[in-house]
This record gives C-alpha cells, structure tokens and sequence, in this order.
C-alpha cells in the first residue's frame, strides 16, 4: 500500500485535470449511446409507423439526422481533442515529475551503489519501466471511469427497453470475474520477470558497447555474439511465457464475450416472433450489445496494461526506496573558506561491512598551501583514501576535518564545491570542448573558461581543433587524446578554483611529452592549495612537503624525499627501481 501512496504523491498537483478529463470523457462516451435509441425510434416510430405518410416520414428523418449530425460531428468532435489532448498533458507531466524526481534520487545515491547495480538496470528503469507507469494515470484514472460509466449508463438503456433481456445479455459476467481474478494474478509476475529479463539486455549491451575495444583486440566478436545470444534468448523465454498467458487470457475473455450475443438473438428473436417485443427494440437492444461488451473488453484489456504497468511501478518503486548511504544532517553547515586544512585522525574505513579493512589507523595533517603525497603499490589504499575527503564514502572509525570541523557536519555540496579533482581517467561527457571546461563554474563567462584553458597548457591545442572550444569532444572524449582530456579536466579544476586538489595518478598513462605539458599545469594549479597527490611515477613529487608511503592499507613510511632516500626504506627502493628503468 506504501507504494500507491508514493505514486499518489506524483498524482496528487493534477488531481483537477483528471476530474475534468474524466467528466469531458463522460460527454465523449455518452453521445454514442444514444444511437441505438435514435435507431429504435427511426425503426419503431418512423419505417414501421404505418400511419404516417412517405412525406411525413421523411421530414422526421431528416429532423432525426440534422440532430444527430449535430450531436456527431459538431458536438464530439472538440469533445475526442479535449479528451485526448488533457489526458496525454496529464500523463506526459506525471511522467515528467517522476522522471525528474528518479534523477534527483540518483544524484544522492552513493558511489557503493553504482559499483554493486549494473548501469544498464537503472537505465531500464528509468526509461522503460517508468514509462510504462503513465498508464496507471490514463487507462486506470481515467479511461477505467469512462468504461463504467459507460457500461452503467448503457445498462440503464437496457433495462428501459427490457429488463429481462437485460439479464439475459449480463448472465455471463460473473464468468468474467472469475477469469479476471485466475488469469491476472500470473500475468503481474511474468511481466515483471520479463521486465527484468529486458533490463539484463540492456545492461549486457551498455557494458559490451562501453568495452568494444577490448572484444576488437581480442577477436571476440563471435564468443560475444554467444554470450548475447544466451541474454537474448533468456529474454525471448520470459517474453513468451508472458505471451502465452495474454493469448490464454483474450482467448478465454473473448469467447465468453462471444456467447452474450448468442443469448440475446435467441431469447431477443423468440420475443419478436411472439409479439412480446417490438423490431425497433430488439434492434436497440442489440446495439446496445455491442455497446455493453466493447467496455467490458476494455476493463478487461485495462486489466493487462494496468497489470504490467503495476508490475513497472513496483520495479520503479524499488529503485525510489534505494536508501542512501550519505545523507546531510538537518543541521550540517556549509563551509565557506577560502583556503582549507585537512585531517585524518586514527581513520579506519572498509568499503562494505562484511569485507576486510581497506585503510587502518591513518593519521596525517595537510595545511593550506602545502603538498602532500602518497605512493606504494597497488592497493595500497591511496585512491581510497583522497576519496573519503570529497566524502564519497563515510568511514567507520575516526575523523577526517576540514578546517578543525568533521566532513559529516558540513553539507555535501558545499563540502565538494571546495575540492577539485584530477584523476588518471577523467571523464568528459558528449557535447563542446567549452561545455565541459565550463561544469567547473557554471556561472563562469567566455574570458574565464579561455583563461582556465591557458592555464592548463590547453588552449593552443583546442583553438587547432576544427571548430575551437565549439569542436564536440565526443562521448567520453573519445575524438581527443590522453593527454587532451586530461588538460581539459586540469582547465575545468582551474576554473573551480577550489582550496582542496586532488591528484589521482593524474599522469600516469600518459606519454613523456604530454605529462611534461601537464605537470607544468598541476604545478601552477597547486599553488597556494592543500594538495593531496597520489602518484606512480615517484620523480614528479619530489617536491611535495611530505610523502606516505602506504602497504595494505597503512602508512609505512613518511618524510620528505630527501628524508625518505637517507632512510634507505620502502620509498628509497621503489625510487631507486623507477631510475634504473
């Protein structure tokens, strides 16, 4: 039941718009319902009514029609485009709202959760999914209400013409019940089983199309074609098993709907020949038929496609319900400083609660302006740690401050707003070489985006490109160079201008020339700044005003480089090694 409240929650500002939307549905619905009388009255009152003349006839037939035309054609017409066009206005809002409401929610989701759940399956969500649950607001909020007032306003007519026959035409609905209650319990399940087998597509293909590289490298296109194969055809067993209960569905839905007619043209015809009904009525009431199940099949198509969107809503819910990891205090402040000390104190932190510690005990200080670096082999910790700065994790014993204050009493936002990070793989996004130096400072103008290029020993190379700043960049840059997106990404810092740098191996993968290039840009950039660096190529923090030396997890050595190659430990080897090749 939670989850109806949270969708109501969507419903809730365009409640008026569905109530006028019903009521002109209603306009919409009831015209055609007078057909059948029009016609019991043209069959009855004017073809069969033998004591009028020809001349008379026809002069209350064309009454009859002008009326009709009227009604039709003048009447409906604005009517079907105010209905339909308030109805897919409402829907497409609701869809909107929710759609905004998903992204924002996604936005505070933590980094764990985007490391444990497959981009693929939040995509499905939140395309097809949600997409899907706009028909809980048209077919079940509206087109639902217009099929029974239709079926009510219909059966009215019928017991005014003939109550028995009446109950002859409705004997089998019970029937309908009974097959809608069996049938559509499964259906939920296997739509949504299908939905997930979709989501496993696209999140095969969303991974396959990332990593086309590697399968080209490799020669693995036909071993990939298999793997997709077995993907595929799990999502073609779940979309038939869902088929085939649809078609048992409408196959037992319409055959029942085919017996009412047979019932009604035999006690309907019975009474005609035996004079206890009248042509013109049994005419009527044989539209109205018609009129009576046409509804009854769209209550009962409504309860597929409420079915499968109740099944998306509930995929969609679950994605909603996601808690987050890290969330801002209701009295967390917002930092605002222009330079910015940092602590770690007796900082232990593992990334889930069950697996083993990633760091253990650190403790270190950074002033405004100095430099401090981290080196050792690989999974040593040192990512791990500059990332618990920008708190894109929490720890789970110790502190790390800013400014003498814990991370976790200042905001998010502003928090992050004072650090800059630049990492071994930047990611820049599709559009302009200017739209992504620009995500540094939103607010920033044409003069300070070329000034943060500059910087960045950028600006030469861009203003080569075939349209300057303007040239599109590609997805993920894939149309530039190592070393061009990462003096982008170094622009993008200089344009934020924030206290805190981070340096994440920001030039290991690069070619002597162009790390020479960026080294001279992280140098300028880290002026005046508490700088954080981890590095692989141990000669480009020499510099640094300490350096720690990590090992699963903790700090085995620290000092200053020259204070580190006199202790002939850890550090001095790796130093010595990286000189030798």
């Amino acid at each position: 039941m939670n989850q109806w409240k949270a969708y109501f929650v969507f419903v809730k500002p365009y409640t008026k718009w569905i109530i006028v939307t019903v009521l002109i549905g209603i306009l919409k619905f009831g015209i055609p319902s007078l057909l059948p009388l029009i016609l019991k009255y043209v069959v009855d009152d004017l073809v069969l009514n033998h004591s009028l003349t020809v001349q008379q006839q026809i002069q209350q037939l064309m009454l009859v029609l002008g009326i009709t035309f009227f009604l039709f054609v003048i009447v409906r017409g604005p009517v079907e485009y105010a209905r339909q066009y308030f109805a897919q206005y409402i829907t497409a809002k609701i869809l909107f709202d929710l759609r905004n409401r998903l992204y924002e929610h996604l936005q505070r989701l933590s980094l764990r959760y985007y490391q444990n759940t497959k981009v693929g399956e939040i995509i499905s969500r939140f395309i097809n999914d949600a997409e899907q649950t706009k028909n809980i607001v048209e077919v079940g909020m509206m087109n639902v209400w217009l099929d029974l007032f239709t079926l009510i306003f219909v059966l009215g007519f019928m017991l005014y013409l003939d109550p028995v026959l009446t109950v002859v035409s409705v004997a089998i609905m019970p029937l309908y019940a009974l097959a809608v209650k069996i049938l559509y319990k499964r259906l939920k399940k296997l739509t949504k089983d299908r939905s997930a087998a979709l989501a496993g597509i696209q999140a095969y293909l969303h991974e396959r199309i990332q990593g086309i590289s590697v399968i080209r490298s490799f020669a693995l296109e036909g071993y990939d074609r298999k793997l997709f194969g077995r993907t595929n055809g799990a999502f073609l067993q779940k979309g038939l098993a869902q088929s085939r209960w649809n078609a048992w569905t409408f196959a037992i839905i319409n055959t029942l709907t085919d017996i009412a007619p047979l019932l009604v043209i035999g006690y309907g015809g019975y009474q005609v020949i035996q004079g206890h009904l009248t042509l013109g009525t049994f005419v009527a009431f044989f539209g109205y038929l018609d009129r009576l199940y046409a509804p009854l099949k769209r209550l009962i198509n409504s309860s597929t496609t409420l079915t499968q969107a109740t099944a998306s809503w509930e995929r969609v819910h679950e994605l909603l319900k996601e808690p987050y990891d890290m969330k801002d205090e209701p009295d967390s402040e917002i930092l605002q400083a222009d330079s910015c000390s940092v602590s770690l104190k007796n900082v232990w932190f593992k990334y889930q609660d069950a697996g083993g510690w990633v760091l253990r005990d650190i403790n270190l200080s950074v002033q405004p302006g100095e430099t401090i670096a981290f080196v050792g082999m690989s999974g040593g910790g040192k990512s791990s740690l500059v990332g618990l700065i920008p708190r894109f994790y929490d720890i789970q014993e110790g502190s790390i401050t800013v400014n003498g204050q814990d991370v976790r009493n200042y905001t998010m936002q502003s928090l992050r707003s004072h650090v800059g990070m630049v990492l071994q793989d930047n990611f820049l996004f599709s559009g302009s070489v200017r739209d992504n130096i620009i995500l540094g400072n939103p607010d920033g103008d044409e003069e300070a985006v070329i000034e943060a290029a500059k910087a960045a020993n950028a600006h030469d190379f861009i203003m080569k490109l075939p349209q300057g700043y303007d040239t599109e960049v590609g997805e993920r840059g894939v149309k530039l160079s190592g070393g061009q997106k990462q003096r982008i990404a170094i622009a993008r810092v200089f344009l934020k201008d924030p206290p805190i740098l981070i340096l994440d191996e920001a030039t290991s993968a690069l070619d002597l020339e162009s790390e020479h290039l960026i080294q001279q840009s992280l140098r300028d950039l880290s002026t005046n700044r508490t700088t954080l660096v981890v590095a692989h190529r141990l000669s480009t923090i020499t510099h640094a005003d300490r350096i720690y030396v990590m090992k699963d997890g903790e700090v085995v050595e620290s000092g200053t480089h020259e204070q580190l190659m006199a202790d002939e430990g850890v550090y001095a080897g790796l130093y010595s090694i990286q000189n030798l090749q």
